[in-house]
């Protein structure tokens, strides 16, 4: 048993749909609590019984007990207490202890109540324990992944001018959104996204067989992360400079296959499993406004 130090001081609010609001406070100091409840029926659902079973059990593990009072009477104990054998055939746990014919009461009809889930959580609410092994960084061996492809282009992949380059006064942070299987850059007419400055036709960004979007350069003043290149794959939060232009390219993480296929298992170094190849070509997802 690990012994715990608690102060508490919290008031506490129910509302269930249908009913009037239920007030709660829970006070005290060191491993004795007080929970003042104005109406004790409302936790007396029969799907509230293993929740109750499972706090009682959980505060006698860290030497705490907590007397449930409603006005001046006192119902039960809960957690570390002593409960004398007929109050466990009553309760079904040897961490409640019945303090009065009320609390009696209240217990044996939450046991045959049938008109009630519940209200309180249980232990399927808790987040799962830690997995093994505990260094997974470490681990080489595979995992089973569960997710899927996204859909083609999807992601929402977009281009993002730096700030304070936007070339329309009083206008916010321009963001280009890649809808089309290529989008053109440039000052030309026909570009997709036009900038001052630029050759007509500056570079194309492609999205290619494997839904990756790639940058094609059409003129050599473009760099994507400060080097030249003439074809560069596009990954979430590279940088590419047309011209005096900047741009940002970003898309989610669940689309963006220059990150893990099933998310970071074990952080940025562990060792990940690649993405499988698609299935077959989709179409890209319609654009909406």
């Amino acid at each position: 048993m690990v012994a715990l130090d608690v102060r508490a001081d919290l008031d506490i609010e129910l509302d269930l749909p249908g009913s009037p609001l239920v007030h709660a406070s829970l006070r005290g100091k060191g491993q004795r609590l007080e929970l003042q409840v104005d109406d004790p029926q409302a936790f007396a659902g029969r799907g509230d019984v293993p929740a109750i079973r499972s706090l009682a059990d959980g505060l006698a593990d860290h030497g705490i007990s907590v007397r449930v009072i409603s006005g001046k009477t006192h119902l039960v104990t809960l957690g570390a207490t002593r409960s004398p054998w007929w109050h466990r055939r009553l309760t079904g746990s040897r961490h409640i202890r019945l303090g009065s014919a009320r609390g009696l009461w209240t217990s044996a009809r939450s046991r045959v109540r049938t008109d009630g889930g519940g209200v309180l959580p249980d232990r399927t609410l808790a987040p799962p324990a830690t997995v093994f092994p505990l260094l997974p960084t470490l681990a080489r061996r595979p995992r089973r992944i569960t997710t899927t492809h996204a859909v083609r282009g999807g992601g929402d992949p977009r281009l993002v001018l730096a700030a304070g380059q936007d070339p329309w006064p009083g206008g916010g942070q321009s963001v280009f959104r890649l809808r089309k299987d290529s989008t053109t850059l440039g000052s030309g007419e026909d570009c997709d996204i036009r900038l001052p400055g630029l050759a007509e036709l500056h570079a194309e960004v492609v999205l290619n067989e494997n839904d990756e979007f790639v940058l094609v350069v059409r003129d050599p003043d473009t760099r994507v992360n400060g080097e030249r290149t003439t074809r560069h794959p596009m990954r979430t939060a590279s940088r590419v400079q047309v011209g005096r232009w900047t741009l940002t390219f970003y898309r989610e993480e669940y689309a963006d296959h220059g990150r893990p296929y099933g998310g970071r298992v074990g952080g940025e170094i562990g060792h990940q499993q690649p993405q499988p190849p698609r299935p077959s070509p989709t179409p890209m997802p319609p654009e909406t406004s």
